[in-house]
């Protein structure tokens, strides 16, 4: 099935996470708000991650991937699409070397 990569933003009361989500092309749970409403899973997979603690406590944090807590999650922002590939194991490689479909 193709995915779609998009860059977000997520906001907890602690975090700002900025990573990418990945989502079926088109269809079912293709946007970002109907992925977040009928997902199957208590936490949101993130990849290649930059956290940042709101209060500035900890310093920011690069993790190539990260798993949220729904139950956390106050805000979710689109920043962009990035691409979309025909085989979730193109998302192995470095960013841009996989398949784009446009």
């Amino acid at each position: 099935m193709p995915l779609r990569r998009e860059r977000v933003r997520v906001e907890t009361g602690r975090h700002v996470i900025e990573g990418t989500l990945q989502l079926p092309s088109e269809g079912y749970r293709s946007r970002t708000t109907d992925f977040l409403s009928a997902h199957e899973s208590e936490f949101l997979a993130l990849v290649d991650a930059e956290i940042r603690w709101v209060d500035d406590s900890c310093a920011p944090e690069s993790r190539p991937y990260v798993a949220v807590s729904v139950r956390h999650v106050v805000l979710v922002t689109e920043l962009g699409s990035l691409e979309t590939v025909e085989d979730p194991g193109d998302l192995d490689g470095p960013p841009g070397a996989s398949r784009s479909s446009g």
